[in-house]
């Protein structure tokens, strides 16, 4: 597989008046393309300030970020955060607006996958419309908008109640596989990580490192809520379970 993204040695220090945060102190992983990867851990660990880092919306301390060249990362925020005021198209249109890339080729291609993921017919209606689900799923389209190569999840379904929240995982999961994208992942359900994804790491609480990296292998690997029925889910449960240090 080839290795598109290489974090090395990561760490990030919050400065206050009064004293220095360590929060994260020597990340080092691979992400290759195509993969599926999920980041676990205790609360407040700060499984979020990778993602922040690696969007630029917050600067390292010290570490190495490499990215191949011209492949571009987007950011899929926990809220949806529809603006209430612009059609479903309108906000999945955002993103191109802003880095001036909206034009005919882009906004069909937007068009298309809200009728490909079962959007069509509320493009040109409001958020109020959509379900919490369809919420999640044209938030995930609008970070599609802008054709990114790598997709950041930043807890994704965690304002879902728990059925809703297997229903978006298998959306989440079918559409980054068919558009054939590579994600990273935020989330506290282990169960989810488990089902979603090709390798699952393991921070320990603050300042966090990484306790380890799981290669997940399930027996018939399909969609996430069914390879929560796979045989050896429950192994890979308990052995990520004991290695957090506090509930997540």
């Amino acid at each position: 597989m080839k290795k598109i993204l290489e974090i090395n040695n990561l760490k990030k220090i919050y400065h206050t008046p009064k004293e220095e945060i360590l929060a994260l102190d020597n990340i080092s992983f691979s992400v290759n393309e195509g993969e599926f990867i999920s980041i676990v851990g205790p609360s407040g660990c700060g499984k979020s300030t990778i993602l922040s880092i690696l969007s630029n919306l917050l600067n390292k301390s010290s570490g190495e970020i490499n990215l191949k060249n011209n492949y571009i990362m987007a950011y899929m925020l926990q809220n949806d955060s529809l603006l209430p005021f612009r059609t479903v198209l309108d906000n999945c249109l955002i993103g191109l607006e802003i880095q001036h890339l909206l034009n005919e080729e882009n906004k069909n291609y937007v068009i298309n996958l809200l009728n490909t993921y079962g959007l069509g017919e509320f493009i040109n209606k409001y958020p109020n419309s959509l379900s919490g689900g369809m919420r999640q799923r044209c938030a995930l389209i609008r970070t599609l908008a802008v054709r990114p190569d790598i997709l950041l999840l930043d807890e994704a379904t965690s304002a879902l109640d728990y059925q809703s929240r297997l229903a978006i995982s298998d959306d989440i999961y079918n559409i980054i596989k068919k558009e054939g994208k590579t994600a990273i992942m935020v989330t506290h359900d282990i169960a989810q990580a488990i089902s979603m994804s090709d390798k699952v790491i393991v921070l320990s609480k603050r300042p966090a490192t990484i306790k380890s990296i799981y290669e997940i292998n399930l027996t018939n690997k399909s969609t996430p809520t069914e390879n929560r029925k796979a045989n050896n889910f429950n192994y890979y449960y308990d052995m990520i379970w004991s290695d957090l240090d506090v509930n997540i």
